[in-house]
Parts: C-alpha cells; structure tokens; sequence
C-alpha cells in the first residue's frame, strides 16, 4: 500500500446484498476489513484465540456467547472477543469494520470488560502539556494502543519494528512520513511499513489508535 490518508469504508466498501472481506496486508497478522450490506449476517463460531473488533463506519450488532446476547459496535468503537466464545453478526443497516485475530492470547486492559463494547476515544485522556498512552491489547505479535495528544504536543521522527497503522479518533494532527507531511482527521487512518521514519504533531488536541503487528 502506497503512503496515504484512507478511511476503511473507501478500502472496503459496501456492496449490495453482500458480505465482503479483504486483507489489510498488515505484516503476517490476521488483520481483516469486512463490509457488510443492510440485512447481511455472519452466523455464530468461534476462534481459538483473541478476536478484536474494532467499529468504522455504520452500525452492528454482535451476537456473543452460547446463550446470545447482543452488543452494538459503532464507530470508534471496540470489543474484545476471548477465544472459544461464539459470535456472529447482524446488521440493519450498512456495516463496516475491523476484525484482528491475534495467533496467541493477549493481555488487555482492566478498563475494558471481555465482550463489552466501549468507545476507544473515552478509554483516555488529555493530561496537560502530555502525551498519554495506553496500552488496550498486546502479546509478543501485536500491539493496540491508544494515545492522546495535548495542544502544541507531539512525537519526534522514529521507526517502528513493524508495520502499524494509526486511525485518528478526535481531532487532527501531521503525520510526517519518510519526507512528507500529511493530515489526518477523525476517522482516517494512516499505514506506516515496518522501519518507516514518521513523525506526529498534534494540531490542538488529538486522540489516535496504533495497531502495530510484529513479524
């Protein structure tokens, strides 16, 4: 993938009557984007390990667990699947998101509940003058963390160990990327290969996501 800003709903777009999914090509990770037309459905199963799923554009619904129960993903929005759980998922309306599916088991954080949804720009706040991070999700081949930006903060030009993409959650900030400036929005996204030199400067305050996947 070329260097540049995209939303998900353009990399995977919604077509009439159809689920459709399509690899993000993230390293060696199982990281996948689904579209899903108003009125589609994937029945209920399992995985061995972790599933994410990570809310872009529209609404659904997850069916979890052996006696269902129903969580709405939106945009923004996330929830963390424990392996050996069913869940399928309906939608009334066009759909599009994210799914992970990490190869070990993760360690999360204690703000998110397994299987609960949560927005990902309320897990964190602005502190003043700072940058905050938290770590969401991680093992030894993926890292999902969230990180906010105070007014005039932001971090110097560096490599990441591997590929990584970073989704803009509340306001806007530069991305530099190997020479070259370029703006993110709220519910843009960024793709950055494995040892790229980047950079973030915050424009007033700013909330990211960072999926990085390693190997």
């Amino acid at each position: 993938m070329a260097e540049e800003v995209f939303t998900v709903a353009e990399k995977r777009p919604v077509r009439p009557g159809m689920t459709i999914s399509r690899s993000a090509g993230l390293g060696s990770g199982k990281v996948t984007w689904f579209s899903m037309a108003a009125g589609t459905s994937i029945s209920r199963e399992s995985y061995d390990s972790t599933a994410i799923y990570l809310g872009a554009a529209g609404c659904g619904e997850l069916i979890i667990g052996s006696e269902p129960r129903t969580e709405k993903l939106l945009p923004g929005g996330i929830i963390i699947i424990p392996g050996g759980t069913l869940c399928g998922m309906e939608c009334s309306s066009d759909f599009i998101y994210t799914e992970i599916i990490t190869e070990k088991e993760i360690k999360m954080t204690d703000m998110l509940k397994p299987g609960e949804a949560a927005s990902l720009k309320d897990l964190i706040s602005y502190e003043e003058g700072s940058i905050a991070n938290l770590d969401v999700a991680h093992n030894d081949k993926m890292k999902f963390v969230l990180m906010a930006f105070d007014e005039g903060t932001g971090l110097s030009p560096h490599r990441a160990p591997g590929d990584a993409i970073v989704t803009a959650l509340e306001g806007k900030a530069v991305i530099g990327y190997e020479g070259k400036d370029y703006t993110v929005e709220a519910g843009q996204s960024f793709r950055f290969a494995k040892n790229g030199l980047h950079s973030v400067t915050a424009d007033g305050r700013f909330k990211m996501s960072l999926l990085l996947v390693l190997g």
